[in-house]
């Protein structure tokens, strides 16, 4: 039995949140019980931010308390402030994840904050679910890089890793939310993280902008990290973020961590099939660059069935 490798799946969030057209509550539920069907047990569901600012998210309320199987899938929710920790609390939340974007200019596009104020924040929310016994996750976004400010010293990322974990985060996300890390730079970056915390505390956010996903994934893996968000079809992008593709796609992640001996319980025909309900709700032609294999390989057996 190899290492297992936790998926987490972040379709329903950042899949769909720039989705231009609101898709019905039912149908994400829909994409969510294939995705469950697939083997996947980790969500991030939704996030409970301003309807104003991303409308895909304003069924949050009514999503949140119909989700299925809450005693053995685990669901996060994305949360900007103490409000939309609020909301996802009463909306019946267990674990969130704050946002914490490693520049002034992302932090004042994405939420309308200053670095520093942005910090204060998370800090707070923080400390308040520690005390109301919610888990908690902080993300630090654009951590390989911004799209307003360019490069991020990694320095400023070790840095604000260490005060989230400070102020009680139970784990911390490294997320490069536009795509532009390389290998050695993600080797780098979590080999001075793991150096300091353990590997079980910290996950991985690779977008495949410049398809360098799976590889960056790879070097993550090299350093410890178990823990991986993905989108399956690709879905996604950062509507903060201009350029930004959407998320490494769960199929092919997946496929990578089975075929080199990993543990991910999760089952590719299933995610094939989670793929043709995000195609119906979304009225897009989806799939990771393992796509034209598996097309290939349906042809050649359409032929020899023949």
């Amino acid at each position: 039995m190899g290492d297992k490798v936790i998926i987490n799946e972040v379709g329903l969030r950042d899949g769909l949140q720039i989705h231009p057209h609101f898709i019905a509550t039912t149908d994400k539920l829909a994409l969510l019980d294939s995705l469950i069907g697939a083997g996947v047990t980790s969500f991030e569901a939704t996030s409970f931010v301003s309807p104003k600012a991303v409308p895909q998210m304003a069924d949050a309320g009514d999503l949140f308390p119909r989700l299925p199987q809450k005693d053995r899938i685990a669901y996060h929710a994305l949360i900007p402030n103490e409000k939309g920790y609020e909301r996802a609390v009463a909306a019946g939340a267990r674990s969130v994840a704050l946002v914490l974007a490693a520049t002034e200019t992302l932090n004042k596009r994405n939420i309308n904050m200053s670095l520093g104020e942005a910090v204060e924040i998370c800090k707070t929310v923080l400390k308040r679910a520690r005390t109301e016994g919610i888990a908690t996750r902080a993300y630090i976004a654009a951590a390989c890089g911004c799209p307003y400010e360019g490069a991020v010293d990694l320095s400023v990322v070790y840095a604000l890793t260490d005060e989230m974990f400070a102020a009680g985060a139970a784990d911390v996300g490294i997320a490069d939310t536009i795509g532009v890390a390389n290998p050695a730079q993600v080797a780098r970056l979590f080999k001075t993280l793991v150096g300091k915390y353990p590997a079980a505390r910290l996950s991985a956010h690779f977008h495949d902008t410049r398809a360098m996903g799976l590889a960056n994934s790879w070097a993550a893996l090299e350093q410890g990290i178990r823990r991986f968000d993905s989108s399956i079809g690709g879905l996604g992008g950062c509507p903060f973020a201009p350029g930004a593709s959407g998320n490494i796609a769960t199929e092919d992640l997946v496929f990578m961590l089975n075929e080199s001996g990993f543990e991910t319980g999760v089952s590719i025909d299933g995610l094939r099939d989670a793929i043709r309900v995000a195609e119906r709700i979304t009225s897009k032609h989806l799939g990771g660059r393992i796509a034209a294999y598996f097309a290939s390989q349906d042809k050649r057996r359409a032929a020899a069935a023949e």
